[in-house]
């Protein structure tokens, strides 16, 4: 049996109804035809996603590789799937204030501020580059919830037992167990440790070199690594030594951890609200200063730089054999076995 192929008659009836209707009204149809394909690219290159892609290629060069990452895996997860393909000037504050409550409700209120400031910053540029005309973003910081602290909750030193003790009763990822722990007994940044690579640790030497371009003061930093340091680096030797990064990602092996996973953790063995991954460093921070060790030990322990920028000009390895006995000693301190 033939078959015979059918033209799609309402269509074509459809598209020529339309064409006599704008002849009626005086128009061209094919100039009205090009106008609408030109309104269809204008709000494609227009759209929020272009927009923010293109502020963070501009910007990007001066931050790190692992806070540049950071920002756009925030406006992937939270941002692009609402918003992405909405042209940037038609974006009202309710439509996007709805999208960031959608972070609010998961707790996460200083990922929901930071990614607010983000989103209004990639506006400011759409108004600067002349795809927009003002900026949803600036009006919402009255309608949503305000992190109530202006610094990262912490434990306390005789708080950290029973934290310990929590988290050894976790069942769950070994992987972020551990990465919790030598973030407890490194002090270096979350982002620091979350991207870590194989190639950067000396495990005979004890010494972990983070490169310059994964600091946030663009500063290489040596990180002296305690006994209890290298157990837990060696156990996740056989874990993920073949992989290129220390706490590989779990869906994409070939990107760093998540940025949630330790806070995660934290809130799932009841600590939520009361310290985060960040927090730990204030800990660090108060205990090494109240047993009476050198600030200037603690300041380049934690990679600051001293606002007088006096200790700002330390070299490389500066007190990197002091810096060695005061973290073996803070190991031992907060890791004491029962």
């Amino acid at each position: 049996m033939a078959f015979i192929q059918r033209s799609p008659l309402p269509n074509a009836r459809s598209r020529r109804d339309d064409a006599r209707k704008l002849v009626a009204e005086g128009k061209n149809p094919s100039e009205v035809r090009k106008e609408q394909k030109l309104a269809l690219q204008t709000e494609s290159e227009n759209a929020f996603e272009k927009i923010a892609r293109e502020w963070h290629q501009l910007k990007s060069a001066k931050w790190s590789a692992g806070y540049a990452s950071d920002i756009m895996e925030a406006f992937k997860n939270d941002i692009f799937p609402y918003v992405g393909t909405r042209p940037v000037g038609e974006i009202k504050p309710l439509e996007l204030l709805n999208v960031l409550r959608k972070i609010e409700k998961r707790g996460a209120l200083e990922k929901m501020r930071k990614v607010r400031q983000r989103c209004s910053e990639v506006f400011r540029y759409a108004i600067a580059t002349g795809r927009a005309e003002y900026n949803p973003a600036a009006e919402l910081s009255s309608a949503l919830e305000v992190h109530q602290s202006n610094h990262f909750p912490f434990l306390k030193a005789d708080e950290i037992p029973d934290f310990l003790r929590a988290l050894d009763s976790y069942t769950g990822s070994r992987l972020v167990l551990i990465a919790t722990k030598l973030l407890m007994i490194t002090g270096v940044r979350t982002i620091e440790l979350r991207a870590a690579l194989w190639s950067e640790f000396d495990l005979d030497n004890a010494i972990w070199e983070i490169p310059a371009e994964r600091m946030k003061m663009r500063r290489s930093h040596l990180v002296p690594l305690s006994v209890q340091a290298l157990d837990l680096l060696n156990e996740l030797k056989i874990m993920t030594g073949n992989y290129r990064y220390v706490f590989p990602g779990r869906n994409d092996p070939n990107k760093p951890m998540s940025e949630a996973s330790i806070n995660q953790v934290i809130k799932r063995i009841g600590y939520g609200g009361k310290v985060t991954g960040h927090g730990f460093r204030h800990s660090l921070s108060t205990i090494l200063h109240e047993k009476g060790y050198d600030s200037a030990w603690i300041e380049i322990q934690l990679a600051h730089i001293d606002k007088n920028n006096i200790r700002g000009t330390y070299n490389h390895a500066q007190y990197i054999d002091k810096r060695r006995g005061m973290m073996q000693w803070y190991s031992n301190y907060i890791l004491v076995k029962e």
